[in-house]
């Protein structure tokens, strides 16, 4: 029976990180996964191959709306999907061999099959048993849909499949205005589709600083997609490869039927647990069916400890890292920390959003006394000249020490931009330090030394 001083159950961003802290930490490692890959979710049907479509149907756009007006003429490009795909699972190849030449170079054991855990101390994978001091659970999490909506990967699809659709459908009716639901919605929208979003609060981007969330739909909606808000969703009926959508509005309870030649469904994803045998060992649960963890990612069974999305915190990827890292620093005997209020939340679509820390209707709900901050790219020479001016940084400071509490981006690389932020957050930093940190001109970075003025005594090129 082979031995380990770490086993990790999963190979998605928190489980491959973690797999390789803990082998640099001088631990005898090893990874369960059962796909074929490595990588998880996020590099195998997630982030990546999403933002392999979201990179190549923005070059689309821009040869079609801006390559003339600076003097590119010519014939816009068609678009050969078949290729489209073949370079998307390209992406997700060299991703996926990136880790695999990852794990061999820091000695990390891949053991391939579906992991289970017998008793504290022991995965089994496949009629294999391993014993271990200690097991990181990063089994991730998988798509939940509605009632009354049966995902068939074909005509009813959840992000795996509309990621692999045999045709750009006509038209397409996203369940949901998430992050998955307005990416996605965005592919298929510049690839032609008519795209209907269907959502059932009254805004999109539930969490969003409403101002943003706005602009967003604002933006979006001139984009091409359109928006149902409000509305709940009863039922999707599939019929000789196409689907009829029954929702109904909740200002007045009327029901509504829209026609679709492919529904994305994007209502959020949920932890995956199955087949672990967590119940047998007594491992506590949320109501939600989260792994109950303490501070430093324990279960409360001893030896065993869990990250990523199958424990509480949003699901992102980058969240998973973090914690990866943090539990094998304390299984080295080591301090793992993470800190949860600097954690930044992108949207790749064009322009990006991002945002990190708090939003203004948090802190009204809190009382705190803030000021605000905001800068429109607009009045960024950089974002001018790229057509990409849609959108604006807003920084929220506290309003006697100064002290950054949160930042939104709506605009070009916001998902680049927000870590500047970021950073300063990680240090206490002020609304005044960023403000007097010199920025490369012309770059879209100083809008946010612009907003970081406009903080206190103002922007200058507002």
């Amino acid at each position: 029976m082979s031995q380990y001083d770490v086993i990790v159950i999963g190979s998605g961003p928190g489980g491959y990180v973690a797999a390789i802290r803990c082998a640099q930490l001088g631990l005898k490692t090893a990874c369960v996964e059962g796909r074929e890959t490595l990588g998880g979710t996020c590099l195998n049907v997630g982030c990546i191959p999403s933002k392999a479509l979201l990179h190549a149907t923005h070059q689309l756009h821009e040869a079609e709306h801006n390559f003339a007006k600076m003097g590119l003429k010519g014939k816009s490009p068609s678009v050969d999907w078949p290729q489209m795909l073949s370079y998307k699972d390209e992406v997700i190849g060299q991703n996926t061999k990136g880790i695999e030449f990852l794990f061999k170079k820091n000695k990390v054991d891949w053991l391939k099959g579906w992991g289970s855990i017998p008793e504290a101390g022991k995965v089994k994978v496949g009629d294999d048993t391993y014993e271990t001091k200690n097991i990181i659970i990063a089994s991730g999490s998988e798509v939940s849909t509605l009632p009354g909506v049966e995902i068939d990967e074909k005509t009813v699809v959840s992000s795996t499949g509309a990621l692999e659709l045999g045709k750009i459908p006509k038209k397409l009716v996203v369940i949901g205005a998430g992050v998955i639901g307005l990416e996605l919605g965005s592919v298929y929208a510049r690839l032609g589709a008519e795209v209907q979003v269907i959502e059932f609060l009254d805004h999109i981007t539930p969490g969003m600083d409403a101002e943003v969330s706005k602009t967003f739909q604002r933006i979006l909606k001139k984009q091409g997609l359109n928006f149902t808000l409000g509305a709940a969703v009863q039922k999707v009926d599939v019929s000789r490869g196409k689907a009829k959508v029954t929702f109904t509005l909740r200002k007045n309870d009327s029901e509504h039927v829209i026609d679709a030649d492919t529904v994305l469904v994007a209502t959020g994803r949920r932890p995956f647990t199955d087949g672990l045998g967590l119940d047998a060992l007594g491992v506590a649960m949320s109501e939600r069916g989260q792994i109950k963890t303490d501070a430093q990612w324990r279960t409360n069974v001893p030896g065993i400890y869990a990250i990523g999305d199958c424990i509480d915190g949003p699901m992102l990827a980058h969240k998973a890292e973090d914690e990866g890292m943090a539990a094998a620093e304390v299984i080295a005997g080591k301090h793992g920390h993470v800190n949860y209020g600097v954690i930044p939340g992108v949207i790749y679509t064009h322009p990006e959003v991002a945002n990190v820390g708090a939003t203004e209707e948090t802190l009204k709900q809190e009382g705190r006394a803030y000021k605000v901050g905001k800068f429109s790219f607009m009045g960024n020479g950089r974002a001018k000249a790229n057509f990409a001016a849609d959108g604006f940084v807003k920084i929220l400071a506290d309003k006697e020490t100064d002290t950054i509490l949160g930042a939104h981006i709506i605009g070009p690389m916001a998902g680049d931009l927000i870590h500047e932020i970021c950073v300063a957050m990680e240090f206490g930093a002020s609304a005044e330090d960023l403000a007097l940190t010199c920025h490369a001109h012309p770059t879209y970075s100083e809008a946010v030394r612009e907003a970081a003025l406009a903080c206190n005594s103002g922007a200058i090129h507002a």
